[in-house]
């Protein structure tokens, strides 16, 4: 016992020091003291103890827990366990530089009276989307939430049975309803849906029409759906509202880019539905937050909501998505958003990097494969990718060699091979990555 170094010696040894940067000094403190603590157990039992091999399985099972970067290997373009869509460095330079001191967030500089934060951005992303105005609250499933307690609390609301989804982390649309008060009236089958299914449906106490994105599943086969101008055509002639659940937040023709079509926020309205909500952090390629388009009267009521206030955004991701929809509004603008950059890269771009990143590491094959885009947007749609192929006997030790390196490089496994989809993997960390398979065992 009288062996073991003090908490303070450990502190100073380099490979201690190593992981400060990233566990910072008490988290690295509380780390050395729990190992320490073990390693006084162990010796009283007699039993042998390796302090500094469990210090450093301690310090890399922490760091594993903090958030850091990754860089994603998976082909997955918009992957939500990985944080989704990347921000462009003009969002990053926004968020910096207002959020750096004070801002105009809730101030009118011409009065100087208070003023509000959600017309900061509202005008521009109106514009964008060809809405007659817009909002801003904290992701995709607050937007419904607002609209639901709006419109439909106590009432009830139309949904056909196959937009009954669940997506990720169990959340569901039913639920959803549920908890703004909503009722929720089931119309159509699993596989179709008809007008006659709506008009069948209509009551009273009918307040909202909703149709929601089916963002993580297609349906195929002996199936039908509703056009959707003919059911905005319908929701006015009965005078109830028609909204959208968008979800993947698509700005422009995803053909473009080789995939299906996915509609737009600006096909939906202009094909009649009253209010949209789509995500920030999907094809829209921005932060983290969920935007309601449409109707200038329906807007002004959610944002007489008291609700809102539990669902408004900050400074900084108003500032994120503001820089975003500037560089929606051309072309050109638009490739410096990391996910259209990671579309538009070509397949001899693509091998051409993966060739050099095999040179520097010294291992590796180019393999072609399928991206897919992910986040709920354009289920079962991928597009032609390359990627390097790891070979080895056990692919998942290689893998989660992989993971526990610096930074942590996240792969996919497929036909008993580790791939690294460079379509995925942003160009500036090509050597990153080139270092980090060489130095794998």
């Amino acid at each position: 016992m009288r062996g073991l170094p003090a908490v303070h010696r450990l502190l100073e040894e380099p490979n201690v020091l190593a992981f400060e940067p990233l566990l910072g000094r008490e988290v690295l403190k509380q780390s050395v003291h729990e190992v320490l603590a073990e390693a006084r157990a162990a010796l009283a039992a007699g039993a042998p103890f390796d302090l500094p091999a469990q210090i450093r399985a301690a310090l890399e099972s922490a760091s594993q827990r903090q958030l850091q970067v990754v860089l994603n290997g998976t082909g997955v373009l918009v992957h939500t366990n990985l944080g989704r869509a990347p921000l462009a460095r003009a969002a990053l330079d926004a968020a910096a530089e207002l959020g750096a001191g004070y801002s105009n967030l809730e101030f009118e500089l011409r009065d100087g009276v208070r003023g509000s934060r959600y017309e900061r951005v509202s005008a521009r992303l109106a514009l964008l989307f060809g809405a007659q105005d817009s909002l801003v609250v904290n992701n995709c499933a607050a937007a419904m939430l607002l609209l639901l307690d709006t419109f439909a609390r106590g009432r009830e609301c139309i949904v056909a049975r196959s937009e009954l989804v669940e997506i990720g982390g169990g959340f569901r649309i039913p639920d959803v309803l549920e908890r703004s008060g909503a009722i929720l009236v089931e119309i159509g089958t699993t596989n179709k849906v008809h007008l006659g299914d709506v008009e069948r449906a209509l009551t009273a106490r009918t307040s909202l029409i909703l149709r929601t994105h089916r963002s993580n599943f297609s349906l195929e086969g002996f199936v039908a759906d509703i056009e959707p101008r003919s059911l905005a055509e319908f929701a006015k002639r009965v005078g109830v509202m028609l909204a959208e659940d968008l979800g993947s937040g698509a700005v422009v023709d995803m053909s473009e880019f080789g995939l299906p079509r996915e509609r737009t926020a600006r096909a939906a309205l202009e094909e009649g539905a009253s209010l949209v909500a789509i995500s920030g952090d999907k094809l829209f390629g921005g932060p983290q937050c969920g935007m309601i388009l449409g109707s200038a009267v329906a807007i002004a009521r959610m944002r007489a909501n008291p609700l809102l206030r539990a669902l408004r955004v900050d400074k900084v991701t108003l500032a994120m998505l503001d820089a975003t929809a500037r560089l929606h509004e051309n072309e050109v603008t638009r490739a410096r958003i990391p996910l259209y950059g990671m579309l538009a890269a070509t397949l001899t771009t693509l091998r051409d990097r993966g060739a050099q990143i095999i040179a520097r590491a010294e291992r590796g094959r180019i393999v072609e494969t399928r991206a897919t885009l992910g986040g709920g947007s354009l289920p079962g749609a991928t597009l032609p990718s390359v990627a390097i192929a790891l070979d080895g006997d056990d692919a998942e030790s290689i893998a989660r060699a992989l993971r526990h390196g610096t930074p942590p490089i996240v792969a996919r496994i497929e036909d008993g091979d580790v791939l690294l989809d460079l379509r995925s993997l942003a160009p500036a960390f090509d050597n990153v990555l080139g270092d980090a398979l060489r130095a794998l065992p």
